[in-house]
């Protein structure tokens, strides 16, 4: 993936990352792992704001058709809470960080080998939201 936005501007950084999607729980779940920088560029000592190293799972809850997401992210401390539904051709979670924020998590653009992933959160003048995350993945065949 090519990082475009991480809690600012790292376009001119060109930061890549990795994604890894699976199905879990005798398919009740699907879990990914986000890796940035990629596995193969993680060299001591990383910046504290730009690694990442989180794990999201999805469980699908029928009582409110709806995923249930729970995102952490050890190496920053970052936990996140959303609940996630497909929104015309879009997937489209909402939800809060850990100390409460409104956040929203958006994939887009998504094709069979490509998507689009966007996180806001919202300022706390209750109006205005902020860009956290945009991360453009392809994805890469063995």
């Amino acid at each position: 993936m090519d990082v475009l936005h991480y809690r600012g501007d790292v376009r001119e950084q060109h930061l890549t990352g990795e994604i890894h999607f699976g199905w879990v729980l005798e398919g009740r779940a699907v879990q990914d792992v986000w890796i940035m920088p990629r596995r193969a560029d993680r060299t001591a000592p990383r910046e504290r704001g730009l690694d990442m190293y989180g794990t999201t799972l999805r469980v699908w809850d029928a009582s409110i058709e709806a995923w249930r997401v729970t995102y952490l992210n050890p190496a920053s401390g970052q936990r996140d809470e959303l609940i996630g539904r497909k929104i015309g051709r879009d997937i489209v979670q909402i939800g809060t960080h850990a100390n409460g924020t409104p956040i929203r998590w958006n994939f887009t653009e998504i094709t069979a080998d490509s998507f689009r992933w966007t996180g806001v959160a919202l300022a706390a003048d209750g109006v205005t939201w902020n860009l956290e995350g945009e991360f453009v993945a392809r994805r890469r065949r063995s």
